[in-house]
């Protein structure tokens, strides 16, 4: 570091007027016009000066950086701080929209009107304020970026605590979601390849079989992932998934609105259920779809991480105007398909699959020309693989963290290459497995849910102290236990409906 400042003070001083005065009393006029261009020119280097010292503040502060912790600038989160607004605000798209919104309008089938969009306008304002606790929490401790959902979390409650309560729920919702992605993209392949080949009963029979598609949209997303080293060279790849899923959302319920509403469609929740018990078990699982249609918490440290940051630009002012910015237009994707789906179907959105995408197929199918449907499909193929990367890099990551621990040295290309190919060989294995985990994302999402909803507000607390008598004490305490309660009873509500329901447990069946 020593070195680097050598050569700022070098640069800085080297850089200085090189007027030569002429030594002739006889021109005082061309001497006094010499003297107001050297002032003019000593203004100048002053203001280049300034530049450059700015610009070795910068140096100097990533250098610090580097080497507090040499083992960020190894790792695919951190490896490159070289990452913006727009890259902030792809990735948070791309990571923030997916196809659990489209579970939204059955959420209104138990709620109505009413109660159904108030529950969804508060939990977008309640995952919003954490949202915010964690871009501000990056950068809480001076000289410290917390960078990961885990560092922080130790930060605040203690290496043995904070691993306790936070490696299942970041490993989920980043695996988790990993394996969710293959099954769906997946089978959206399959009903790609059935709408190209029509009524051709020869095209359709020698189909392949789901774990054939699985097996196909992983090495897609992994063959992706070879291309992509760190966090910030995903943002690229994370601007065709923000276009693909405003566009796939966008034409759902465009193409709604534009069918109109079929015959026989009712807003009554009370003709949706048999019982009064049926119908607190359908609020309670409406709630769980509302509280489950908003994820990337896991994320968003790990994306602010790709941002520079120094004490005059910190890196939170542009991460805040990232997200105020993609959870505007999140925000104009997943209401419109809550009420233009509800609208549009009502309760029949329930006996007709649950969710508007096949609710929407299965009605408005044959009235659908191939094109539209098809382009629909393949926007949600792309958006899953895009997604995949941006999860997946925090398995990436973790598993570089212990290897670069162990060695002391950056990791090789080919290991890069054999976690990634490792990882997708686990989640396919599990897809495979378990393609019924989609029946489960209820009860294990639930367990989850502190972290998008308590967590930040527990963090916030357990760093910054305030006093027990604050405004923000009482209100991050206070909805910090809401959420943990919430989480509480919306896991009893899917466990209820499992045992009600049953499960279709077809291991190693993907159909």
């Amino acid at each position: 570091m020593g070195e680097a400042v050598e050569i700022c003070v070098e640069q800085i001083t080297s850089e200085g007027p090189t007027i030569h005065h002429q030594n002739s009393a006889d021109k005082s006029k061309e001497y006094h016009s010499l003297q107001v261009i050297e002032r003019a020119m000593r203004v100048s280097d002053i203001h280049s000066a300034s530049v450059r010292m700015e610009e070795c503040s910068l140096e100097l502060d990533l250098n610090q950086q580097r080497e507090a912790n040499p083992q960020e600038a190894w790792l695919p989160i951190t490896e490159s701080r070289k990452g913006n607004f727009f890259s902030s605000l792809f990735l948070l798209l791309s990571s923030g929209i997916g196809i659990q919104a489209l579970l939204l309008p059955v959420a209104f089938v138990a709620l109505g009107w009413f109660w159904g969009i108030l529950c969804l306008t508060l939990a977008f304002i309640w995952q919003l304020y954490t949202i915010w606790l964690l871009v501000h929490l990056h950068e809480s401790v001076p000289g410290t970026r917390y960078s990961r959902f885990l560092h922080l979390s130790i930060a605040a409650f203690g290496e043995k605590l904070g691993k306790m309560i936070t490696i299942f729920p970041v490993m989920y919702l980043s695996g988790g979601t990993c394996v969710m992605l293959i099954i769906t993209g997946g089978g959206t392949m399959k009903l790609f390849h059935q709408l190209l080949c029509g009524d051709e009963a020869v095209c359709i029979a020698k189909s392949p079989t789901g774990a054939v598609w699985y097996l196909i949209f992983m090495c897609s997303a992994i063959l992706v992932a070879q291309f992509c080293p760190n966090l910030n060279s995903v943002a690229r790849v994370s601007l065709l998934g923000a276009i693909t899923a405003v566009g796939y959302c966008t034409l759902v319920w465009a193409l709604s609105i534009s069918k109109g509403q079929p015959d026989g469609v009712s807003y009554d929740p009370s003709k949706a259920v048999g019982s009064k018990i049926d119908r607190v078990r359908g609020v309670l699982n409406a709630l769980g779809i509302i509280a489950l249609a908003f994820r990337g918490h896991n994320v968003v440290l790990e994306i602010q991480g790709t941002i520079p940051s120094n004490d005059k630009q910190p890196s939170h002012k542009l991460m805040w105007r990232g997200v105020t910015t993609s959870y505007l237009l999140i925000a104009l994707c997943i209401f419109p398909l809550a009420i233009v789906g509800y609208w549009a179907y009502g309760n029949m959105i329930i006996t007709n699959g649950g969710g508007l995408l096949v609710a929407f197929s299965t009605i408005h199918g044959n009235k659908i020309p191939k094109f539209l449907m098809g382009a629909i499909y393949l926007l949600l193929i792309i958006n899953c693989i895009t997604t995949f990367q941006i999860y997946a890099m925090v398995v990436f990551d973790n598993l570089e963290m212990r290897y670069t621990g162990k060695k002391n040295q950056p990791c090789p290309r080919w290991v890069r290459s054999g976690f990634r190919f490792f990882f997708g060989g686990f989640t396919y294995f599990v897809s495979v497995a378990l393609p019924f985990l989609g029946s489960l994302a209820a009860f294990i999402g639930g367990i989850a849910l502190p972290l998008t909803l308590s967590y930040p507000c527990f963090i916030w607390i357990a760093i910054n102290k305030p006093s027990h008598s604050s405004k923000m004490w009482c209100f991050n305490m206070g909805l910090g236990c809401l959420g943990v309660g919430l989480s509480v009873v919306l896991v009893g509500a899917a466990l209820w409906d499992l045992i009600v329901k049953g499960i279709d447990a077809n291991f190693f069946n993907p159909q």
